[in-house]
Protein backbone atom coordinates (compact mmCIF):
# COMPACT_ATOMS: atom_id res chain seq x y z
CA UNK A 1 0.00 0.00 0.00
CA UNK A 2 1.30 3.44 -0.94
CA UNK A 3 2.39 5.61 1.99
CA UNK A 4 0.44 8.88 2.12
CA UNK A 5 1.06 12.27 3.64
CA UNK A 6 -1.57 11.40 6.27
CA UNK A 7 0.55 8.41 7.36
CA UNK A 8 3.55 10.71 7.81
CA UNK A 9 1.46 13.22 9.78
CA UNK A 10 0.16 10.53 12.16
CA UNK A 11 3.63 9.12 12.85
CA UNK A 12 5.13 12.58 13.36
CA UNK A 13 2.20 13.72 15.51
CA UNK A 14 1.46 16.77 13.38
CA UNK A 15 -1.14 17.88 10.85
CA UNK A 16 -0.92 17.10 7.14
CA UNK A 17 -0.59 20.85 6.57
CA UNK A 18 2.55 20.91 8.72
CA UNK A 19 4.01 18.01 6.74
CA UNK A 20 3.26 19.89 3.52
CA UNK A 21 4.82 23.12 4.78
CA UNK A 22 7.91 21.20 5.92
CA UNK A 23 8.41 19.50 2.57
CA UNK A 24 7.62 22.55 0.44
CA UNK A 25 9.25 25.15 2.72
CA UNK A 26 6.12 27.30 2.36
CA UNK A 27 5.74 28.37 5.99
CA UNK A 28 7.86 28.50 9.13
CA UNK A 29 8.18 25.15 10.92
CA UNK A 30 10.35 24.73 14.01
CA UNK A 31 13.54 22.67 13.70
CA UNK A 32 12.21 20.15 16.23
CA UNK A 33 9.01 19.62 14.24
CA UNK A 34 10.92 19.40 10.98
CA UNK A 35 13.11 16.67 12.43
CA UNK A 36 10.03 14.66 13.51
CA UNK A 37 8.53 15.01 10.04
CA UNK A 38 11.71 14.01 8.23
CA UNK A 39 12.23 11.10 10.62
CA UNK A 40 8.70 9.87 9.83
CA UNK A 41 9.38 10.27 6.10
CA UNK A 42 12.53 8.16 6.43
CA UNK A 43 10.87 5.45 8.52
CA UNK A 44 7.88 5.15 6.20
CA UNK A 45 9.80 5.60 2.96
CA UNK A 46 7.40 8.32 1.89
CA UNK A 47 7.96 9.92 -1.53
CA UNK A 48 6.13 13.22 -2.16
CA UNK A 49 4.19 13.42 -5.40
CA UNK A 50 6.37 15.92 -7.24
CA UNK A 51 4.08 16.26 -10.23
CA UNK A 52 1.06 17.03 -8.06
CA UNK A 53 3.01 19.51 -5.98
CA UNK A 54 4.28 21.22 -9.13
CA UNK A 55 0.74 21.48 -10.46
CA UNK A 56 -0.53 23.02 -7.21
CA UNK A 57 2.31 25.47 -6.62
CA UNK A 58 3.58 26.12 -10.13
CA UNK A 59 7.07 25.13 -8.91
CA UNK A 60 9.29 22.23 -9.89
CA UNK A 61 11.17 22.27 -6.55
CA UNK A 62 14.32 22.13 -8.69
CA UNK A 63 17.28 24.45 -9.18
CA UNK A 64 19.79 24.38 -12.02
CA UNK A 65 23.51 24.97 -11.49
CA UNK A 66 25.64 25.77 -14.54
CA UNK A 67 29.35 25.20 -13.85
CA UNK A 68 32.39 25.51 -16.12
CA UNK A 69 34.16 22.27 -15.17
CA UNK A 70 32.51 19.55 -13.15
CA UNK A 71 35.81 17.63 -12.86
CA UNK A 72 37.41 20.55 -10.99
CA UNK A 73 37.15 19.79 -7.26
CA UNK A 74 36.47 23.45 -6.50
CA UNK A 75 33.18 23.21 -8.35
CA UNK A 76 32.59 19.64 -7.18
CA UNK A 77 32.86 20.74 -3.56
CA UNK A 78 30.62 23.73 -4.21
CA UNK A 79 28.01 21.56 -5.96
CA UNK A 80 27.88 19.24 -2.95
CA UNK A 81 27.40 22.17 -0.56
CA UNK A 82 24.63 23.62 -2.73
CA UNK A 83 22.91 20.27 -3.06
CA UNK A 84 23.05 19.63 0.69
CA UNK A 85 21.43 22.99 1.38
CA UNK A 86 18.73 22.59 -1.25
CA UNK A 87 17.93 19.06 -0.07
CA UNK A 88 17.40 20.37 3.46
CA UNK A 89 14.75 22.66 2.00
CA UNK A 90 12.99 20.14 -0.23
CA UNK A 91 14.66 21.12 -3.52
CA UNK A 92 16.57 19.09 -6.10
CA UNK A 93 19.59 20.14 -8.15
CA UNK A 94 20.32 19.75 -11.87
CA UNK A 95 23.92 20.25 -13.06
CA UNK A 96 25.03 21.51 -16.48
CA UNK A 97 28.73 21.46 -17.42
CA UNK A 98 29.94 24.07 -19.93
CA UNK A 99 33.64 23.15 -20.11
CA UNK A 100 34.37 26.90 -20.20
CA UNK A 101 32.49 27.16 -23.50
CA UNK A 102 30.13 30.15 -23.86
CA UNK A 103 28.02 28.42 -26.53
CA UNK A 104 27.44 25.43 -24.24
CA UNK A 105 26.49 27.82 -21.47
CA UNK A 106 23.95 29.61 -23.64
CA UNK A 107 22.41 26.29 -24.67
CA UNK A 108 22.15 25.20 -21.02
CA UNK A 109 20.61 28.52 -19.98
CA UNK A 110 17.93 28.30 -22.67
CA UNK A 111 17.14 24.69 -21.81
CA UNK A 112 16.90 25.11 -18.05
CA UNK A 113 14.89 28.34 -18.17
CA UNK A 114 12.32 26.73 -20.50
CA UNK A 115 10.33 25.31 -17.58
CA UNK A 116 12.75 22.72 -16.18
CA UNK A 117 13.79 24.58 -13.03
CA UNK A 118 12.54 27.29 -10.68
CA UNK A 119 15.84 29.20 -10.65
CA UNK A 120 19.45 29.01 -11.79
CA UNK A 121 22.88 29.35 -10.22
CA UNK A 122 25.55 30.25 -12.78
CA UNK A 123 29.34 30.30 -12.64
CA UNK A 124 29.43 31.98 -16.03
CA UNK A 125 32.23 31.67 -18.54
CA UNK A 126 30.80 34.45 -20.71
CA UNK A 127 32.59 37.76 -21.12
CA UNK A 128 29.72 39.50 -22.91
CA UNK A 129 27.09 40.50 -20.34
CA UNK A 130 24.61 41.47 -23.05
CA UNK A 131 24.75 37.97 -24.47
CA UNK A 132 24.20 36.46 -21.03
CA UNK A 133 21.40 38.88 -20.19
CA UNK A 134 19.60 38.30 -23.49
CA UNK A 135 19.44 34.57 -22.74
CA UNK A 136 17.64 34.97 -19.39
CA UNK A 137 13.82 35.33 -19.50
CA UNK A 138 12.58 38.51 -17.83
CA UNK A 139 12.11 38.03 -14.09
CA UNK A 140 13.65 34.56 -13.98
CA UNK A 141 15.44 33.91 -10.64
CA UNK A 142 19.22 33.90 -11.22
CA UNK A 143 22.17 34.07 -8.85
CA UNK A 144 25.71 34.44 -10.16
CA UNK A 145 28.26 32.33 -8.28
CA UNK A 146 32.02 32.97 -8.00
CA UNK A 147 32.03 34.99 -11.23
CA UNK A 148 30.19 38.26 -11.78
CA UNK A 149 29.70 41.01 -14.35
CA UNK A 150 30.29 44.74 -14.06
CA UNK A 151 26.58 45.30 -14.73
CA UNK A 152 24.78 44.61 -11.43
CA UNK A 153 21.49 43.25 -12.72
CA UNK A 154 21.60 39.85 -10.98
CA UNK A 155 22.23 38.81 -7.40
CA UNK A 156 25.62 37.26 -6.77
CA UNK A 157 27.67 35.29 -4.27
CA UNK A 158 31.42 35.43 -4.68
CA UNK A 159 34.78 35.47 -2.88
CA UNK A 160 37.16 38.42 -2.75
CA UNK A 161 40.83 37.48 -2.98
CA UNK A 162 42.29 40.96 -3.41
CA UNK A 163 43.68 41.39 0.11
CA UNK A 164 45.14 37.85 0.42
CA UNK A 165 47.02 38.22 -2.89
CA UNK A 166 48.20 41.72 -2.06
CA UNK A 167 49.47 40.55 1.33
CA UNK A 168 51.18 37.49 -0.15
CA UNK A 169 53.13 39.52 -2.72
CA UNK A 170 54.19 42.04 -0.06
CA UNK A 171 55.30 39.21 2.21
CA UNK A 172 57.36 37.61 -0.57
CA UNK A 173 58.97 40.96 -1.30
CA UNK A 174 59.76 41.42 2.38
CA UNK A 175 61.48 38.04 2.41
CA UNK A 176 63.72 39.17 -0.44
CA UNK A 177 61.95 37.91 -3.57
CA UNK A 178 62.97 40.02 -6.58
CA UNK A 179 61.00 38.48 -9.42
CA UNK A 180 57.48 37.33 -8.57
CA UNK A 181 55.45 35.77 -11.36
CA UNK A 182 51.74 35.04 -11.37
CA UNK A 183 49.53 32.56 -13.20
CA UNK A 184 45.90 33.62 -13.44
CA UNK A 185 42.84 31.88 -14.80
CA UNK A 186 40.97 32.90 -17.94
CA UNK A 187 41.60 36.63 -18.51
CA UNK A 188 37.92 37.39 -19.23
CA UNK A 189 36.67 36.27 -15.80
CA UNK A 190 35.93 38.74 -13.01
CA UNK A 191 37.76 36.55 -10.49
CA UNK A 192 40.92 36.57 -12.63
CA UNK A 193 40.78 40.33 -13.16
CA UNK A 194 40.56 40.97 -9.42
CA UNK A 195 43.50 38.67 -8.63
CA UNK A 196 45.76 40.13 -11.30
CA UNK A 197 44.85 43.65 -10.19
CA UNK A 198 45.82 42.82 -6.59
CA UNK A 199 49.15 41.41 -7.76
CA UNK A 200 49.92 44.43 -9.93
CA UNK A 201 49.09 46.90 -7.16
CA UNK A 202 51.27 45.03 -4.67
CA UNK A 203 54.19 44.78 -7.12
CA UNK A 204 54.04 48.53 -7.70
CA UNK A 205 53.76 49.38 -4.00
CA UNK A 206 56.69 47.09 -3.16
CA UNK A 207 58.92 48.53 -5.88
CA UNK A 208 59.25 45.23 -7.75
CA UNK A 209 59.67 44.90 -11.54
CA UNK A 210 56.38 45.62 -13.32
CA UNK A 211 56.86 43.36 -16.31
CA UNK A 212 53.95 42.10 -18.41
CA UNK A 213 55.89 38.91 -19.13
CA UNK A 214 55.57 37.93 -15.46
CA UNK A 215 51.76 37.81 -15.76
CA UNK A 216 50.58 34.65 -17.49
CA UNK A 217 47.20 32.93 -17.83
CA UNK A 218 45.96 29.35 -17.70
CA UNK A 219 42.34 28.29 -17.12
CA UNK A 220 40.22 26.19 -14.78
CA UNK A 221 40.81 23.02 -16.80
CA UNK A 222 43.54 20.41 -16.39
CA UNK A 223 47.06 20.71 -17.84
CA UNK A 224 47.04 24.44 -18.51
CA UNK A 225 49.77 25.56 -16.11
CA UNK A 226 52.96 23.75 -17.18
CA UNK A 227 53.82 26.02 -20.11
CA UNK A 228 53.28 29.05 -17.86
CA UNK A 229 55.64 27.61 -15.25
CA UNK A 230 58.32 26.89 -17.86
CA UNK A 231 58.10 30.50 -19.01
CA UNK A 232 58.31 31.95 -15.49
CA UNK A 233 61.18 29.68 -14.49
CA UNK A 234 63.04 30.69 -17.65
CA UNK A 235 62.61 34.32 -16.52
CA UNK A 236 64.39 33.45 -13.25
CA UNK A 237 61.36 33.95 -11.01
CA UNK A 238 62.16 33.26 -7.36
CA UNK A 239 58.47 33.20 -6.37
CA UNK A 240 55.21 32.35 -8.12
CA UNK A 241 51.57 33.03 -7.26
CA UNK A 242 49.14 30.50 -8.76
CA UNK A 243 45.58 31.82 -8.66
CA UNK A 244 43.50 28.67 -8.98
CA UNK A 245 43.41 25.45 -6.97
CA UNK A 246 43.66 22.88 -9.75
CA UNK A 247 46.55 24.73 -11.36
CA UNK A 248 48.19 25.10 -7.93
CA UNK A 249 48.13 21.36 -7.24
CA UNK A 250 49.58 20.69 -10.70
CA UNK A 251 52.24 23.33 -9.99
CA UNK A 252 53.38 21.55 -6.83
CA UNK A 253 53.73 18.28 -8.71
CA UNK A 254 55.51 19.87 -11.67
CA UNK A 255 58.03 21.77 -9.52
CA UNK A 256 58.76 18.55 -7.65
CA UNK A 257 59.36 16.77 -10.97
CA UNK A 258 61.75 19.56 -11.94
CA UNK A 259 63.71 18.94 -8.75
CA UNK A 260 62.76 22.27 -7.17
CA UNK A 261 62.04 22.29 -3.45
CA UNK A 262 59.39 24.65 -2.16
CA UNK A 263 60.56 27.32 0.30
CA UNK A 264 64.19 26.54 -0.56
CA UNK A 265 64.56 26.82 -4.33
CA UNK A 266 61.39 28.77 -5.00
CA UNK A 267 58.52 30.30 -3.03
CA UNK A 268 54.95 29.44 -3.96
CA UNK A 269 51.61 31.01 -3.09
CA UNK A 270 48.94 28.39 -3.70
CA UNK A 271 45.20 28.78 -3.90
CA UNK A 272 43.39 26.09 -1.92
CA UNK A 273 39.97 25.63 -3.48
CA UNK A 274 38.89 22.52 -1.60
CA UNK A 275 39.77 20.47 1.48
CA UNK A 276 42.52 18.00 0.65
CA UNK A 277 45.29 16.18 2.52
CA UNK A 278 47.46 16.88 -0.53
CA UNK A 279 47.73 20.55 0.42
CA UNK A 280 48.30 19.67 4.06
CA UNK A 281 51.46 17.79 3.07
CA UNK A 282 52.95 21.03 1.72
CA UNK A 283 51.40 23.55 4.11
CA UNK A 284 54.74 24.04 5.90
CA UNK A 285 56.48 24.90 2.61
CA UNK A 286 54.18 27.36 0.84
CA UNK A 287 51.79 30.22 1.52
CA UNK A 288 48.12 29.32 1.04
CA UNK A 289 45.05 31.34 0.13
CA UNK A 290 42.16 29.21 1.33
CA UNK A 291 38.79 29.86 -0.27
CA UNK A 292 35.59 29.25 1.76
CA UNK A 293 34.13 26.90 -0.85
CA UNK A 294 31.52 25.15 1.28
CA UNK A 295 30.34 28.46 2.72
CA UNK A 296 30.13 29.80 -0.82
CA UNK A 297 27.96 26.86 -1.88
CA UNK A 298 25.58 27.18 1.05
CA UNK A 299 25.29 30.93 0.52
CA UNK A 300 24.49 30.31 -3.15
CA UNK A 301 21.76 27.83 -2.20
CA UNK A 302 20.31 30.26 0.32
CA UNK A 303 20.26 33.14 -2.17
CA UNK A 304 18.63 31.24 -5.04
CA UNK A 305 15.82 29.98 -2.80
CA UNK A 306 15.34 33.52 -1.54
CA UNK A 307 15.01 34.82 -5.10
CA UNK A 308 12.62 32.03 -6.04
CA UNK A 309 10.38 33.00 -3.15
CA UNK A 310 10.82 36.75 -3.73
CA UNK A 311 11.74 37.31 -7.39
CA UNK A 312 11.13 41.06 -7.13
CA UNK A 313 13.41 41.55 -4.14
CA UNK A 314 16.33 44.02 -4.51
CA UNK A 315 19.53 42.71 -6.04
CA UNK A 316 21.77 41.18 -3.37
CA UNK A 317 25.56 40.91 -3.47
CA UNK A 318 27.26 38.66 -0.92
CA UNK A 319 31.05 38.76 -0.82
CA UNK A 320 33.05 36.27 1.23
CA UNK A 321 36.77 36.55 1.91
CA UNK A 322 39.52 33.97 1.60
CA UNK A 323 41.94 33.24 4.43
CA UNK A 324 45.64 33.96 3.90
CA UNK A 325 47.94 31.47 5.65
CA UNK A 326 51.71 32.11 5.41
CA UNK A 327 53.57 28.85 5.86
CA UNK A 328 55.62 29.99 8.88
CA UNK A 329 52.70 31.56 10.73
CA UNK A 330 51.12 30.11 13.90
CA UNK A 331 47.82 29.61 12.06
CA UNK A 332 46.41 26.13 11.87
CA UNK A 333 45.59 23.89 8.95
CA UNK A 334 42.58 21.66 9.53
CA UNK A 335 43.23 21.85 13.25
CA UNK A 336 46.97 21.18 12.94
CA UNK A 337 49.94 23.51 13.12
CA UNK A 338 50.72 24.88 9.67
Amino acid sequence: MKVTISDVARLAGVSTATVSHTINNTRYVSDETKERVYQAIRELGYTPDASARSFRTGKKQTVGFIVPDISNKFFGTMIEAVENYLSEHGYHLIIANTKEDADREETSLRLLTAGLVDGILVASTMEDFNRFDATIPAGFPVVLVDRTFEAKKYSSVCVSNFQPIYRSVCRLSGKGAQRIGIVGGLPRLSSTKERISAYQEAVEDCGLPQEESLVLYGDSMENSVQSCLDDLLAQKCDAIVVCQGLMASETIIYLHQKGLQLARDIDLVSFVDYDSNFYELYSSQMDCIVQPVEELGRAAGEQILSRIENPDAPIFEKVLTSAYRPYDSPNTWNGKKA
